[in-house]
């Protein structure tokens, strides 16, 4: 099945930036609708932002209008998440996610895999 791995998250200061890095294997990334999702301690798992498959459409959380951004490289078999002007509020861990469908929704129980998620701190 498919197998998703994150990674690019760290310690950033208020205002910073990161880029979420998200690659599949077994299957090839291109048939899949990608989802990023984070949980922030002690807080429900919370949809960030998605990509569907061939259009290139993408959705995002209110919180992360404006700041964040989805893309995906397909030759790459990587999903990517941009994220500038980070928050103290956008601490948590990041979860890619991967479902076999054109589109996509900002809803956990819609994406069949899942990676092992990525800690994003920010803080002075």
């Amino acid at each position: 099945q498919l197998q998703l791995v994150e990674s690019g998250g760290g310690l950033v200061h208020p205002g910073g930036s990161l880029r979420l890095s998200c690659t599949a294997s077994r299957f090839a990334l291109a048939h899949f609708a990608i989802g990023w999702f984070r949980q922030a301690p002690g807080k429900e798992l919370e949809g960030v932002s998605c990509i569907y498959v061939f259009t290139n459409t993408t959705l995002y959380a209110d919180s992360a209008k404006g700041r964040f951004t989805i893309s995906r490289d397909n030759a790459k078999d990587t999903a990517y998440l941009q994220m500038n002007n980070l928050k103290p509020e956008d601490t948590g861990v990041y979860y890619c996610a991967a479902v076999g469908r054109p589109g996509c929704l900002l809803v956990d129980g819609t994406f069949d895999y899942w990676g092992q998620g990525t800690q994003v701190t920010v803080s002075s």
